[in-house]
């Protein structure tokens, strides 16, 4: 078996790949480069499921970064439990291929209790007193110790929210490198994030995103010119493409105005109760499950949805088969947004009764995917001494909340999870292999048995 890294840069494209990006552009000038045909939806959980099993939603069963779990009456977003994904894994094909086949998983989701033998993930303490503690959960135990030993902390809060910033993608190449010093594994995946943040703040403004594009072009360097000493077949892949937008859609508003979501008042404040709602929107980015309680709204519901400026498309059954997606944790309906829109989770209609939540970097709590976490509003020009008198509060003891999110969906200026028109847009699939790729553009449940080739050394022309 030949020992091979695949790196995941997401939201990398061939239209980012250029002057800012001067190694991953000769990095891909000397293997071989195609894009992959992205599919719906074209979100983290959903993509990374299918890359990894070969499969396509309607078997593994993400259906996207969250979903409406049935027998709980409750949205939840970015669970971690591996066993969600209900499909064989590549690394237990390899290793049933090879017993001696091991296999490192740095970030990608879905990491907690798989086979993989190697493993870390974001997993921060909650303490009693309302303070979350960065940190991570490993597999073995002591893999967590020895990477924030040597590393220190992980950046949990560059990682997410409104400071996220390069420190979280460093200190994962700087994981991998480091577990890989210690195990050796044959097969290691790694998950970049950093492109993900400016590029939903600003779009494709190469005026604001040329700095991180230069900052992940150097974190790649660092990762590929470690393995290429060790003669690694090293794979160079993305998730989706980012996109500019600027209308955001409120599916649960609409919902709602039609009388079909129902509201649970508390403390003067409003929840969404989804079990009790007769239909409702979980929205992922571009687009939205519809979820309905009464089955017999269905075509009501879809007639109504189809004629809402920023919605592109409404798929029925048929549909959803047609795009692999007939699977029980899927809405009855699935909305696509257009080019220029996107999905807000958004369901009251007075910013003064929103969910305490919406204010906060929560996205446990949120029945719905929301990239205004990355953001604070910057129109408040006091939020910086705002957020430092609430730290200072939190280290003396007394419970606070980082209540600074704004409820300004406008905010955003990128998103993905449709399919986009043109093909810079797509994700890439980057290789040090000169053999000639299957098809182009690959299909994302081709990926998989590409990395396997990799690690196999099939068709090799070394």
């Amino acid at each position: 078996m030949k020992k091979t890294i695949v790196i995941n840069v997401v939201g990398l494209t061939n239209r980012l790949i250029g002057e800012h990006t001067p190694f991953i552009k000769s990095f891909l000038d000397k293997g071989q480069a195609t894009v992959i045909q992205p599919m719906l939806p074209a979100v983290t959980c959903a993509v990374q499921s299918t890359y990894l099993t070969g499969k396509w939603p309607a078997e593994h069963g993400i259906v996207g970064n969250g979903w409406y779990f049935k027998d709980e009456c409750e949205v939840k977003f970015w669970r971690q439990s591996n066993r969600l994904v209900t499909a064989e894994k590549i690394w237990d094909r390899l290793k049933q291929k090879d017993a001696g086949f091991t296999a490192a998983n740095l970030f990608w989701w879905y990491n907690m209790y798989s086979n993989a033998d190697y493993s870390v993930t974001p997993r921060p303490n909650y303490l009693a007193d309302g303070r979350k503690i960065p940190d991570v959960y490993s597999e073995p135990s002591n893999l967590r110790d020895s990477l924030q030993e040597k590393l220190g902390t992980f950046p949990l809060f560059h990682f997410w929210g409104p400071k996220t910033s390069i420190k979280s993608s460093r200190w994962i190449a700087d994981a991998t490198i480091a577990t890989d010093e210690l195990h050796q594994p044959t097969l290691t995946l790694v998950y970049l994030p950093h492109l993900d943040y400016n590029l939903q703040r600003h779009g494709l403004n190469f005026d604001k995103i040329a700095v991180d594009l230069r900052e992940i072009d150097e974190v790649v360097k660092h990762l590929v010119s470690y393995y290429e000493k060790q003669d690694c077949e090293i794979i160079l892949l993305s998730e989706y493409g980012i996109t500019n937008v600027s209308h955001p859609v409120h599916l649960n508003r609409i919902l709602r105005e039609h009388g079909y979501i129902a509201i649970r008042e508390e403390r003067g404040l409003e929840l969404l109760d989804a079990g009790a709602s007769r239909a409702f929107a979980v929205a992922d980015h571009q687009m939205a499950h519809i979820y309905l309680n009464d089955k017999s709204l269905k075509d009501e519901v879809r007639l109504l949805l189809q004629g809402v400026e920023g919605v592109q498309q409404v798929l029925g059954p048929e549909e959803i088969a047609q795009q692999h997606l007939q699977h029980d944790r899927a809405g009855d309906l699935v909305v696509v947004a257009d080019k220029d829109s996107w999905f807000t989770y958004y369901f009251w209609l007075d910013d003064a009764r929103a969910p305490d939540y919406a204010r906060m970097v929560d996205i446990h709590k949120k029945p719905g995917y929301d990239p205004v976490e990355m953001l604070t509003d910057p129109s408040d020009k006091l939020v910086v001494p705002k957020v430092i008198g609430k730290l200072l509060k939190k280290k003396m003891g007394f419970r606070t909340v980082m209540n600074i999110i704004p409820l300004k969906a406008e905010l955003v200026k990128g998103s993905h999870g449709r399919i986009p028109e043109d093909t810079d847009d797509f994700p890439v699939f980057i290789s040090t292999r000169k053999n000639s790729l299957p098809v182009s553009p690959l299909s994302p449940v081709d990926i998989c048995s590409l990395i396997e080739e990799h690690v196999l050394d099939d068709n090799s022309t070394d």
